[in-house]
């Protein structure tokens, strides 16, 4: 890998990392020195990348497998990760859970799972307003620690450049930690098996659970006795894993695109797989244009205000030749709404024959407020969201490629309802976002119970 233009080969004749810079662009900070952004820009260029070209080809392939119902996805990780949340452990909490989470559904699936962290870049925010008013006080909206700062003053609202070092030197710092813990022997399957017994021992609905349980136990008891063991099978002791977030900050973006020495392609540098939202998915935009040159694994947010021909359009843009692995299509539609909305628009792409993975992101669409104004989500309607779309992908003959969720390894308390049945009353014992709500430890475990019983029948 080489941060050296001089052997460019651009996926386009036209295109260049700097290309979408000639676009209209949204959800973009205005930085009031542009001499101090350019220096910014300048010094994150040199940088080492962050991630590597092979490892973000072996995740497509992997991709390409979801797609093909040979392999599951999942995703998860913070709303949008905090430069004050740099701590170890933190990192290894969160990635304990989605490696608990990996082991249940992989039993339920039937299939290996693509883990995905929500993790290592995930620092920026879309807005649905550029300013917040409070007590009569009218700000520039907080748009992520890697832009500016969450307390309400003038000061903190300023969008910093430097902000932008901080970011990737924190994402190069839980970069080595996950992968210390991945292939350090963190991530032994018998190990994390006990985490999951734990973890049925206190849930309210242990007999539910063991039952499953026991039976990936045996499973993991017959490998053993058969000579599958740590010393025999790598896979035993230990695991890959992906990072991934929205490629919002395109200056960040752009500033961490290589090329890679060995194919001459354009990737970017910043994570293994990245997406884009519902708010910059414009198919004449910044954003459009700067993913379609990268040759990563892209996601795309598919909302209740998706049109077939505004997925039509991305897809001829992103992936002209239909390469598989290539698109990601993460549908977030709310509990209410996906068996409405989402069958029309997976026909659609079924029926041009185009290859994609489908994930389901029941988080964004099922944000609530209580009447103390506090921003929550039900447990209930994130599993409803989770059935519909099992629901709809079986009726539309299409593979349920995973899940992409907001969660965390701690015991926050932000999301109602699960197995210990939180209320809102509940809610100011441990509600620690300063984002959108999170599923905590125990709660995304419990999703993960529930997902693999659904799979387990329709694998």
């Amino acid at each position: 890998m080489t941060a050296s233009p001089a052997q460019p080969r651009p996926t386009s004749a036209t295109w260049m990392p700097d290309s979408w810079r000639s676009f209209p662009v949204k959800q973009m900070p205005t930085y009031p020195d542009d001499a101090a952004l350019k220096a910014v820009e300048g010094r994150l260029s040199a940088y080492p990348p962050l991630v590597f070209a092979g490892e973000v080809r072996r995740l497509r392939s992997q991709l390409a497998q979801a797609a093909q119902g040979k392999a599951f996805v999942l995703q998860g990780g913070a709303c949008a990760e905090s430069f004050s949340e740099f701590k170890a452990d933190v990192v290894r909490d969160t990635f304990r859970v989605l490696l608990q989470m990996a082991v249940v559904l992989t039993f339920g699936a039937k299939v290996p799972v693509i883990k995905l962290g929500r993790m290592a870049g995930q620092f920026a925010k879309p807005r649905s307003s550029d300013t917040e008013t409070s007590n009569g006080v009218t700000l520039p909206s907080y748009r992520g620690d890697i832009i500016n700062g969450p307390e309400f003053t003038a000061e903190a609202r300023i969008p910093d450049p430097a902000r932008m070092e901080t970011g990737y030197f924190q994402s190069a710092g839980i970069q080595n930690l996950l992968r210390a813990f991945s292939r350090g022997g963190y991530a032994n399957l018998h190990e994390v098996h006990r985490w999951n017994l734990d973890f049925v021992e206190r849930s309210p609905l242990a007999d539910r659970y063991s039952v499953m349980a026991e039976k990936i136990g045996e499973t993991l008891s017959f490998m053993q006795a058969c000579g599958i063991d740590a010393a025999s099978a790598p896979q035993v002791d230990e695991t890959e894993f992906y990072t991934s977030h929205e490629a919002l900050l395109l200056p960040y973006e752009q500033a961490l695109t290589r090329v890679d020495s060995t194919s001459g392609e354009w990737y970017d540098c910043s994570a293994h797989f990245i997406w884009i939202g519902d708010r910059t998915r414009q198919p004449d935009g910044a954003h459009v244009e700067f993913l379609r040159g990268v040759r990563n694994p892209l996601g795309i947010k598919v909302g209740p205000t998706s049109t077939v021909e505004d997925l039509e359009k991305l897809l001829d843009i992103l992936n002209p030749t239909d390469e598989a692995g290539r698109i990601t299509l993460i549908s977030r539609m709310g509990a209410e709404k996906i068996e409405d909305h989402l069958p029309p628009l997976m026909r659609a792409v079924k029926n041009t024959g185009r290859t994609v993975t489908w994930l389901t992101d029941p988080m964004h669409g099922n944000t609530i407020s209580t009447t103390q104004k506090v921003k929550t989500r039900s447990f209930d309607s994130i599993l409803k969201e989770v059935t519909g779309f099992f629901n709809v992908c079986a009726a539309e003959g299409v593979h349920a490629g995973g899940v992409h969720m907001e969660m965390t390894g701690q015991n926050v308390t932000e999301c109602v309802g699960g197995a210990h049945c939180l209320t809102e009353s509940d809610l100011a014992d441990r509600y620690e976002t300063f984002c959108d709500p999170r599923l905590n430890a125990e709660q995304s475990l419990e999703l993960a119970f529930l997902m693999a019983e659904q799979l387990t029948g329709k694998r």
